[in-house]
């Protein structure tokens, strides 16, 4: 359930139509006779006494007053009492317009009878048990036969009414074994009734709170919601539902069965409703499979639910993946919690501040963003008068107008309103540069130093980068002299993290030297206070963390070898962590990654046995963290992309076979993931991917026309997501691939132009790329590996300049990549086919070849020859002896 911000005047069309339906429909309560029969039992006798009914009783009948309703209250009695109080009603109201029967006490289902239970209930037996209830249907025969519109309304599914003295609810879960199955907690469904709606305080079968207080929850809510200016009975009683829901953090939800004609309205119309009731009425429309990620989030972040519903309902989150959803309210529960924390601990000298921001908290736990805004605001106004007003208070009042402002772009944060947030947090730098540094506490530098970092955060959510290496730049000067300053280490743990940070934009960027620099100064600090400071666990993760990111750069260089030494020791600190805590799903699966990162580099180094132990160790654990949670879909799409994965190796063992098998079960996966999530844009990538791995197996086993259906399946998938995000360079790259494995398909089948079509579509997409960043050694390779193929297409064609020029412009590259990492298996394997390429369009093919030869021999060597291309050497020295140079 997506919306704009209600408060901003973009309200709901159903709720719109609803508004507007009132207005032309409401009559004045004088205009129609109101009627109510309010029944309040408490002190039983036989079964479990109550606190609340009574309370709740005197609460309704004051309420339903107001409302220009005659009621007559009955409390605690027996059913005899009961029943005449039900006649007297129905013959004193008959002809009246409205009759609401209120019921508050013990109620329960007997064989799919609803049953209200009086005081002299008796449940020794089953048969005792009915004899001593009324019928919830002679309350139904009682209002239909008094009044045009009935509303019947039971708080009474209070739990285990025979349990003694325990319990705090409203329903029953007997004792007695003989009516345990036949006797069950709460109330069973109505099934539309003619004229009457019925509202439960709990769901079918299931139970409701007493209430800690004065009235029961749904009490409190109803009495609340009832008299609300302008709103249909059945909308006050989704006001109701959803405030209980929320504030009993999901686990009681009132139930609504309405056979009613015609709106009624309890009271008069006005023309807007506060925000928190709009929140409530909107919340109804969540879908239950988004209740259920929103009560999960709550819940692991100790919050209550309006917040997040809010954030949820005010911002366009339709196209985001399940995925993306999940990350997006765990963000807005993490800044929720921030500010929450500071708001309940920062106070001001100005008491009348410190009040305003203690309403804005409540006012935030209920989900009322504008609300808490304004209060902030009031707040933050206070003092910017005072501190222009009062020069002699001019640093304190402004330090506390900069607290109270970073409140409101905390709050602003936790709704997910990005452009609140940057503006409210660049003040609160403002500022503290009004201020001056030497005026700051310890308690007032810390907030200024996340106040930055927080800054960097939105701009790269943003999408901002340039403004998001300013912020992170200006932290990392804040801590640098934080840290010349204070002794606290947890500081210079915060400038290693935000070197971390800086390297991170700057890696988007392209800047690889740069970015290098800072993951290395972060791993040089966090490996000096893991040491001084052992018990920090959190501190070794960073540090594993900086050596990811290290070797990251590093393989993207291609400098393997010391690619491969930082991911060994991040995986090295990484199982230090799991087997201090071997069954924290979290650290199992930073091992995985890393695995996967060494598995990747031994592959690419030929080193084949090594990648395979690594990849096996990945889908080891991730199996079995799958297999704990089944329905994670994160959980199944890392084991997805480790099939993937050990199918790219079988390849190059040239077990076209069991490649294929591991694809197909890689592709399984995917394919059950997007059709529960056909919009997230990640998993339809990886089925793009998927099926071109698919499609690189049938070509191993030269069958062409699988190939292709697998191929053009792939590239169209790439096709939409590429149309989607042309700045996405992942899905633009994935389209240039997508393209030329057609063409190799099409040039195997004979159609030359169609090949050299898609494989020109193909390079002009890699150069774009390549120009955006010429530091990525893998685009280069692209380009090359691109001109090859359309070299050999153009000597099939006899087009021999072109191919020559094509094939030269390809070598070029292939030995630049070469040289520049010798360790680097594939790309000494790409010179080689280079050579032998180029062997194709010089006189003399001999120099090329011999070359070819060489390399592919010191490789096979060296043990970094892949199985697959083995093949080359026998192919190599034929191509020599038939050149008239054998070699010896």
């Amino acid at each position: 359930m997506v919306g704009e911000r209600l408060s901003r005047g973009r309200f709901d069309l159903r709720l719109l139509f609803a508004l507007l339906l009132m207005l032309m429909t409401t009559a004045t309560a004088v205009a129609e006779r109101r009627v109510a029969l309010v029944i309040a039992d408490d002190d039983y006798r036989l079964v479990r006494p109550l606190a609340n009914p009574v309370n709740d009783g005197e609460a309704m009948e004051a309420a339903l007053k107001k409302l220009g309703f005659e009621v007559v209250l009955e409390t605690n009695r027996d059913l005899r009492r009961m029943r005449r109080a039900l006649d007297v009603f129905r013959e004193d109201a008959k002809g009246a317009d409205v009759a609401l029967v209120y019921f508050s006490g013990h109620g329960v289902e007997i064989s799919g009878d609803n049953r209200l239970l009086p005081i002299d209930a008796d449940a020794s037996s089953l048969e005792t048990l009915e004899k001593t209830s009324l019928p919830l249907e002679e309350v139904r025969d009682a209002v239909a036969a008094t009044a045009k519109v009935g509303l019947i309304v039971l708080d009474a599914c209070r739990s285990d009414p025979f349990s003694g003295n325990s319990g705090e609810g409203r329903g029953a879960t007997p004792l007695a074994k003989d009516i345990a199955e036949k006797v069950k907690p709460g109330f069973g469904r109505i099934g539309r009734a003619e004229n009457i709606l019925f509202a439960f305080s709990a769901a079918p079968g299931e139970t409701a709170a007493d209430g800690a207080g004065q009235n029961s929850p749904f009490t409190t809510a109803l009495t609340k919601y009832l008299g609300t200016d302008g709103l249909e009975i059945r909308s006050v009683l989704t006001l109701v539902q959803q405030e209980v829901y929320d504030l009993s953090r999901g686990k009681q939800l009132p139930y609504v069965e309405s056979g009613l004609p015609k709106l009624f309205f309890a009271a008069a119309a006005k023309e807007q409703l506060p925000e928190r009731e709009r929140l409530l009425l909107a919340m109804a429309d969540v879908t239950p499979e988004m209740r259920g990620e929103v009560e999960q989030i709550a819940s692991d972040a100790d919050m209550p639910l309006a917040p997040l519903y809010g954030a949820l309902i005010g911002s366009d989150t339709s196209n985001l993946s399940a995925d993306s959803l999940n990350a997006r309210l765990r963000e807005a529960a993490d800044a929720f919690v921030k500010v929450r924390s500071e708001m309940k601990t920062l106070a001001a000298d100005d008491p009348q501040v410190t009040k305003l921001r203690r309403q804005a908290e409540e006012q935030l736990s209920l989900g009322a963003f504008d609300a808490a805004q304004a209060k902030l605001a009031e707040a933050a106004n206070i003092d910017g008068v005072s501190r222009n007003a009062l020069k002699v208070n001019f640093v304190d009042r402004t330090l506390s107008q900069a607290a109270t402002v970073f409140l409101s772009a905390g709050a602003a944060r936790a709704d997910l309103n990005y452009a609140a947030a940057i503006n409210g947090y660049e003040f609160v730098l403002a500022l503290y540069g009004e201020a001056g540094q030497t005026s700051l506490s310890l308690e007032q530098a810390d907030r200024q130093s996340r106040t930055l970092e927080e800054l960097g955060i939105l701009y790269t959510t943003v999408g901002n980068i340039e403004a998001a290496g300013r912020a992170f730049t200006a932290l990392l000067a804040n801590l640098e002299q934080r840290s010349r300053q204070e002794t606290d280490p947890s500081v210079k743990r915060d400038l290693a993290i935000s070197h971390i940070k800086l390297a991170n934009i700057r890696m988007v960027q392209g800047d690889l030297p740069t970015s290098l620099e800072n993951y290395e100064a972060a791993r040089g600090m966090l490996q000096d206070l893991t040491t001084s400071v052992p018990d920090k666990k959190d501190w070794l993760g960073d540090l594993a963390m900086a050596n990811d990111k290290i070797g990251n750069v590093l393989a993207t260089q291609g400098d393997v070898s010391a690619a491969a030494q930082a991911y060994q020791q991040s995986l090295s600190i990484k199982q230090q962590l799991v087997d201090a805590e071997p069954d924290r799903a979290d650290l199992l699966n930073d091992l995985t990654i890393t695995y996967d990162e060494i598995g990747e580099l031994a592959h690419t180094a030929g080193q084949l046995d090594s990648a395979e132990t690594a990849f096996e160790e990945s889908l080891r654990i991730r199996l079995a963290l799958a297999e704990n949670k089944p329905d994670d879909a994160r959980r199944q799409r890392a084991v997805s992309v480790s099939q993937t994965r050990i199918g790219d190796l079988l390849r190059d063992r040239g077990d076209a076979a069991g490649a294929l098998a591991a694809f197909n079960k890689s592709q399984a996966i995917a394919e059950a993931l997007v059709r529960r999530d056909p919009n997230d844009t990640d998993l339809k990538r990886d089925l793009s991917i998927g099926y071109s791995k698919i499609g690189n197996a049938y070509s191993d086993q030269k069958d062409w026309p699988l190939a292709l259906e697998a191929y053009q399946q792939a590239l169209a998938t790439a096709r939409d997501l590429a149309a989607i995000d042309p700045g996405n360079t992942d899905w633009q790259r994935d389209l240039s691939v997508c393209l030329e494995q057609v063409a190799e398909v099409l040039r195997v089948q004979g159609d030359a132009s169609g090949a050299l079509q898609n494989y020109q579509d193909g390079l002009a997409i890699a150069h774009r790329l390549a120009k955006l960043d010429p530091a990525n050694l893998n685009w280069q390779r692209d380009i090359s590996i691109t001109l090859q193929k359309i070299g050999y297409l153009e000597t099939d064609r006899r087009h021999f300049e072109g191919s020559k020029a094509a094939f030269e412009a390809s070598l070029a590259i292939a030995q630049k990549l070469a040289q520049s990492d010798p360790n680097n298996a594939i790309w000494q394997i790409d010179l080689a086919r280079a050579y032998i390429a180029y062997a194709y369009v010089v006189r003399d093919p001999k120099a090329a070849l011999t070359k070819a030869l060489n390399l592919t021999l010191e490789l096979d060597r060296t043990g970094r020859l892949a199985p697959g291309d083995k093949f080359m050497i026998k192919y190599l020295r034929n191509l020599l002896a038939k050149s008239g140079a054998r070699k010896k």
